[in-house]
């Protein structure tokens, strides 16, 4: 059965920067689409940065020019760099690999 793993949530100043990994017990990620959603309190789940077919990435306007996603195929490794984070951008954070979801980890965005 694989599994997906989330980290690098916590807590955050408005502009600062996180860093989310995603580690798959499966190999070949390549393969799979992979991505990262959140879901902020009272809202319903939203694609935040996805590796489609072809490797093309696609982001929510929301993000664009302030996340970037990336993968590490020989760790197994999805990341989410997250810069210049604002209020909004508080939410749980869950990553799926070929549609196995993690359990999310917390990003808070606070002064």
């Amino acid at each position: 059965q694989v599994h997906v793993v989330e980290s690098g949530g916590g807590l955050v100043q408005p502009g600062g920067s996180l860093r989310l990994s995603c580690a798959a017990s499966r190999s070949n990620i390549s393969l799979a689409i992979v991505g990262w959603f959140r879901q902020a309190p009272g809202k319903r789940r939203e694609s935040v940065a996805l590796f489609a077919d072809g490797g093309r990435t696609n982001y929510a306007d929301s993000v664009k020019g302030r996340f970037t996603v990336s993968r590490d195929n020989a760790k197994n490794t999805v990341y989410l760099q997250m810069n210049n984070l604002k209020l909004e951008d508080t939410a749980v954070y869950f990553c799926t690999v070929g549609g196995v979801w993690g359990q999310g980890t917390q990003v808070t965005v606070s002064s």
